[in-house]
């Protein structure tokens, strides 16, 4: 690719990492609040549905694939598991905790999904080579950051005079009583959630590799199952009304930008330089909401969750270059494989013709 194609890739990639962190601030003073978690997801999946729809409808609407029950009934499992339960999950994680911490853990959705390919036979794993030792020792570390997370605080780096300015520019907000601990464990299962969903999508991808139908109907789903949950849980009525216009913006930004136009950012990304280069990305996000929950929200600042950020970045980006060694290495067994069978063809052709010629 040129300089310029690989720029806009970058600048794509940043772009759509900006977008996810507007979206997790955004979504957090909302929960600070009082709106529902439910209620959030309902909306934004349904406002991704309306969105995608004419996207798909013009651009794939010529694809000639029949879509069946069978189809259908995974497509609604994976709004389950990847858009219900995972956006639950994760916003009562960020409830609990803080924006900066919550996009921590998305860092290790990569290291979920590879452990959790382990046993399907998606991946695969060679002690004996350095691809493979890489992977294990990115995924240990990736672990013992989250651990951190989880279970250690650490004392605070951030001045006292931010927090003083902090409580006079949230005095108008109502605060809830945070649990650190609980917010990591549901945030880690939100995350496991997330892994699972990517795995159901690769099997999806191979019988319907249309990613903007798919997302549509996916986002439909996602929205009638977190209305459905919603109402089981709480029938009060007056939830549904957003109040505010922060309360609007988060709901149909979230929707529009975080839901669906990220989605096709990432997905050209994917196209031309694949699910690594896309995925070594991830820790802006992280980057960005912090630069913005520290000087605009005045959130502080531990010393837990900054060693085990970095060693969480750390290990996710261990198993990427073990997995991108790993892909080069079998580049190069394929050309070498390629070039033995041409070397093994020409000499048997060499043999038939001195044999005819005998």
């Amino acid at each position: 690719m040129s300089c310029s194609s690989e720029w806009k890739l970058v600048a794509t990639m940043l772009a759509v990492n900006f977008a996810f962190a507007i979206v997790n601030l955004l979504l957090k003073k909302t929960l600070d609040q009082g709106l529902n978690y439910l209620i959030i997801v309902t909306y934004r999946q349904a406002i991704s549905a309306i969105f995608l729809t004419p996207i798909a409808c013009f651009w794939e609407r010529k694809s000639g694939t029949e879509i069946t029950s069978r189809l259908l009934c995974y497509l609604f499992f994976s709004a389950l598991v990847g858009v219900t339960l995972t956006q639950f999950l994760f916003l009562l994680g960020l409830e609990n905790t803080s924006a900066t911490f919550s996009c921590a853990f998305l860092n290790m959705v990569p290291v979920f999904t590879f452990i959790l390919a382990l046993p399907l036979g998606l991946e695969k794993l060679n002690l004996e080579s350095k691809s493979g030792r890489a992977k294990i020792l990115g995924t240990l570390i990736c672990i013992l950051g989250a651990l951190i997370l989880t279970f250690y605080r650490g004392t605070q780096l951030t001045h006292p005079h931010s927090q003083a300015v902090g409580n006079i520019v949230n005095a108008n907000s109502p605060q809830k009583p945070k649990n650190w601990a609980l917010g990591a464990v549901l945030l880690t299962a939100g995350c496991l959630m997330w892994s699972s969903w990517f795995l159901m999508q690769a099997r999806i991808g191979k019988s319907f590799p249309f990613q903007y139908s798919s997302t549509a109907i996916i986002s439909f789903f996602g929205a009638i199952q977190s209305a459905i949950l919603s109402l089981i849980l709480e029938r009060n009525l007056s939830m549904w009304i957003l109040k505010g216009k922060l309360e609007i913006i988060s709901v149909v930004y979230a929707g529009m930008v975080g839901s669906a136009l990220c989605y096709v950012g990432m997905s050209w990304c994917v196209k031309h330089k694949g699910p690594v280069f896309t995925s070594a990305f991830t820790p802006f996000t992280q980057i960005f909401v912090a630069i913005f929950d520290f000087s605009i929200f005045h959130e502080q600042v531990y010393l837990g969750s900054l060693l085990g950020s970095a060693l969480v970045i750390i290990g996710m980006y261990t198993l990427l270059w073990g997995k991108n060694k790993e892909a080069k290495e079998c580049l190069v067994k394929q050309s070498q494989t390629t070039e033995e069978g041409e070397d093994c063809n020409s000499q048997v052709i060499r043999v038939t013709i001195e044999s005819r010629g005998s």
